[in-house]
């Protein structure tokens, strides 16, 4: 006999909580994440606007809108770097699952992904034209994924990375065929 709930009415398997989509456990990451970076700008005294997205399988929140923000970029997006991981653990510890949140403040990853998309066209065409691969200085996973992303794109070369953290950088060559 189905159990019955308190209101009289029977207890199915269709009644119990349908497990979270992927999307949203990612929206509930943001949530989590938004809430925890709110607290801190409130701590600092920082203002800013939260922005909240999914993209591409991840949590994307964005800081914007305040005037002290580069503050939390740091030099080379270091002081970023930190936050992004603190804003990870802190989605952890409220979910129980491993985030792979990204952290934008102030625009800056997006004008660095310019940038390095830029650097990365460019180094396979020097590498194209001189035929000599190139070893770019040490670069962030997030820095070298753009690189790769833009090397790609380049027919005849190939990247990969090479070295140990945090010394690890990208070699452009040409393809072998």
């Amino acid at each position: 006999m189905p159990k019955t709930a308190e209101d009289g009415s029977a207890d199915t398997a269709a009644d119990a909580p349908k497990p979270a989509t992927a999307e949203e456990q990612l929206i509930r990451e943001g949530d989590i994440a938004g809430d925890y970076l709110e607290r801190l700008l409130d701590l600092l005294d920082y203002d800013g606007d939260i922005d909240l997205d999914v993209e591409a399988g991840r949590a994307i929140v964005s800081i914007d809108g305040g005037e002290d923000l580069e503050k939390l970029v740091g030099d080379r997006g270091s002081v970023l770097e930190s936050l992004q991981e603190l804003t990870r653990l802190a989605v952890q510890q409220a979910s129980g699952n491993r985030s792979r949140l990204m952290l934008d403040i102030a625009q800056w990853r997006q004008g660095r992904r310019d940038e390095l998309t830029e650097l990365g066209k460019r180094t396979a065409k020097d590498v194209l034209d001189s035929g000599q691969p190139v070893k770019l200085r040490p670069m962030t996973p997030f820095e070298r994924k753009v690189v790769h992303d833009a090397v790609s794109k380049i027919k005849g070369v190939n990247s990969e990375s090479e070295g140990e953290e945090p010394r690890r950088q990208v070699v452009v060559f040409r393809s072998g065929g």
